[in-house]
């Protein structure tokens, strides 16, 4: 049954019973049977003598099927067997055929793998730690109860969010491909799920880093001695600017505009210029510079793959926790800062009874984790196969619901220190949600504390970390997945899609560099991506669960971790997290927003408009289902059983080879 895997044994020397070599591979004919590859062909010189072959002692020789494959990769009137193992080995229920084979097991060889285990962690906290974190979560914490929201959060989180996070960092680990070619070793009907989610993260790029574009002028405009939004004596300033922090005694009426507000508006966005989204008015090269240079920033990153933005990661990824600290501290020692935080944890009960608190508990934790972009797929396929990606899952997770509780504390001790300043109550101060509470209330009470200059440049400096790394991983899981599904094409030229994949994504983003970019990046935020990646997580949620099977899955974690998953975690997979997914999607359909942006309401119109870009990209999924039923022969039941059925193996690492066992 063994023979040296260096055999010189040609193919048309083999005869009925022998094992052969072939394209590098041992095949047994007639008969498929389990299959191993050498580590470029060879086993190490250290598992015998320099000059002889190792034996493969485990029973099985190095198999590839000698039976045609029909159009789809299915193994035609092939009957698998293998002979009895002296060794314990691993079993997946498909077969590989031909060149795709061969093909696939060079590109699990050669690929990639983190330096260090801790590179993949602050990658991953990296992007689940965004600037949703710092504006969103406090902003929805304290509209619906307080300390009450905390509950609803917390149960969202263990039935919902941590289990699709769980989920996705095995089937990553496993199967080590990207979101769309993993599809072809779970369920190959599906496969339009990856698809939709490339689209998806190419729209959350094309207004995401227009985010951060802001923040880097604010970061420019911080190198003076007097930050330039703490006075109404500029250019943009209106008859309204009123600084209720200037010394004078100034009365605020109704029509009052704060300086910051102004700087926010009129300076940086210059929203002033354009009567809407029919009316978006011309570019702004200020921003449009700020955000070439975000894009080199990025590119020079992630040009080489995990091995380079493992390391930029050590900085994007720990300096907000640093900056978070000085800004907890310095909020904490500010004269009112016990009215922010008592109105930020003061419990409303009965909001629970509301059906709004629920959803908005699960859109929260949900979107904060970030299941459903493809990035934790990518992430995770660089692993080791025995990495304990279990433990990754809850340590990450944990350590993102932390960091958003903590930034409420950060938020919520400069707004009581604003409310005491201004003599309002803190609900009043607290108007401004999104990015403006960023921009205009946050940056207004750091122009009025000592050493403003020092807090404003480090603050800004955090939002720019905490959008990069975030950035860093929605590109790499478009990345990931186009290299894996075409690795004939791009697997040697890395650097130059990289290139072009950036280059889309800025001129996608110019429609957000306008004076009217506002209100784009608004309506990409609630629309294009919201509704679009809820419905691609619930139905990853169902094809796992449900097509490729519980069972066969948790068998894959127990390959990798030794252990299989509880009945908690099979409970959450089969029913729970689909049905909160359901939940979300369902609530967010029958109450859809009504967007605002300052002075701006959006017409009817833009709702459809909206609408039809979430559409966009999710309508890749019934697409590729009608192509793959239309493209794969038989009767219409051979049809849709050949295209649920997994079509490749996924390789299991065995030592120094890689096995795919049949």
């Amino acid at each position: 049954e063994t023979e040296p895997l260096t055999s010189k044994k040609d193919v048309s020397d083999c005869n009925e019973g022998e094992d052969c070599k072939e394209n590098g591979l041992l095949v047994r004919n007639p008969k498929s049977a389990l299959r191993l590859v050498e580590d470029g062909n060879k086993v190490h010189s250290s598992q015998g003598d320099k000059g002889e072959a190792a034996q493969i002692s485990n029973g099985y020789s190095g198999v590839q099927s000698s039976v045609p494959c029909n159009g789809m990769g299915e193994v035609e009137d092939a009957q698998c067997t293998a002979p009895a193992a002296t060794t314990t080995t691993t079993t997946t229920t498909s077969t590989t055929c031909g060149a795709e084979g061969q093909q696939q097991l060079m590109e699990l060889e050669d690929r990639e793998t983190w330096s260090k285990k801790i590179d993949f962690l602050l990658s991953v906290i990296g992007y689940a730690v965004d600037l949703g974190n710092v504006w969103r979560f406090p902003y929805i914490c304290y509209q619906n109860g307080g300390g009450a929201f905390l509950i609803p959060y917390t149960i969202m989180a263990i039935f919902g969010g941590i289990p699709l996070f769980y989920m996705e960092l095995a089937l990553g680990q496993y199967h080590r491909n990207g979101c769309i070619s993993i599809w072809r070793k779970i369920c190959p009907i599906f496969k339009g799920i990856g698809f939709a989610i490339c689209i998806i993260d190419l729209y959350v790029a094309s207004y995401y880093n227009t985010i951060m574009a802001w923040a880097f002028y604010y970061l420019v405009s911080s190198f003076t001695a007097e930050l330039p939004w703490t006075s109404c004596t500029n250019a943009w300033n209106t008859g309204n600017c009123t600084n209720y922090f200037s010394k004078d005694n100034v009365s605020w009426s109704l029509h009052s505009i704060s300086p910051a507000e102004e700087f926010y508006t009129r300076q940086v966005l210059q929203v002033h210029r354009s009567n809407g989204l029919d009316d978006l008015g011309g570019i702004s090269w200020q921003l449009t510079l700020c955000l070439l240079l975000i894009f080199t920033i990025v590119y020079f990153s992630i040009w080489k793959g995990v091995k380079t933005s493992g390391k930029v990661v050590w900085v994007t990824a720990t300096f907000p926790y640093i900056i978070l600290f000085i800004l907890l501290v310095r909020g904490a020692t500010l004269p009112g800062a016990w009215r922010g935080v008592l109105y930020y944890l003061k419990p409303d009960w009965q909001k629970l009874l509301a059906t709004e608190v629920w959803v908005d508990a699960a859109a929260q934790i949900f979107f904060s984790l970030g299941p459903g972009f493809g990035v934790l797929l990518a992430y995770a396929s660089y692993n080791k196969f025995h990495n304990n990606c279990y433990q990754d899952a809850l340590v990450t997770s944990t350590v993102n619901c932390v960091t958003s509780f903590v930034s409420g504390f950060v938020i919520f001790t400069v707004l009581g220190y604003m409310a005491e300043m201004r003599n309002e109550d803190v609900s009043e101060v607290a108007k401004d949600t999104g990015p403006s509470l960023l921009f205009i209330t946050y940056a207004e009470a750091i122009a009025n504390m000592p050493a403003s200059t020092f807090f404003a440049i480090i603050f800004f400096l955090m939002l720019l970390t905490l959008g990069l790394d975030s950035t860093f991983a929605g590109l790499e899981g478009v990345i990931t997945g186009v290299l894996d599904e075409f690795p004939h094409v791009w697997s040697k030229r890395r650097e130059l899609f990289v290139l072009g994949l950036t280059i889309v994504c800025f001129l996608g983003s110019l429609a957000t560099l306008t004076f009217g970019g506002a209100y784009v990046v608004k309506l990409f935020e609630e629309y294009a991506t919201g509704p679009a990646v809820l419905t691609v997580v619930f139905l990853e949620a169902v094809a796992v669960a449900w097509f490729y099977g519980i069972t066969q899955f948790c068998n894959d974690v127990k390959e990798m971790l030794g252990f299989t998953p509880g009945w908690y975690w099979r409970v959450c997979w089969v029913a729970i997290s689909p049905i909160f997914l359901l939940f979300v999607t369902c609530s967010f359909l029958s109450n859809p927003p009504e967007l605002r942006l300052f002075d701006y309401n959006y017409p009817y119109w833009t709702t459809v408009v909206g609408y039809c870009i979430g559409t966009s990209s999710i309508i890749c999924i019934p697409i590729y289902m009608v192509y793959r039923l239309i493209m794969t022969p038989g009767t219409l039941k051979e049809r849709i059983l050949k295209s649920i059925t997994p079509e490749t193996a996924t390789e299991i690492p065995f030592g120094d080879i890689r096995m795919n066992a049949v």
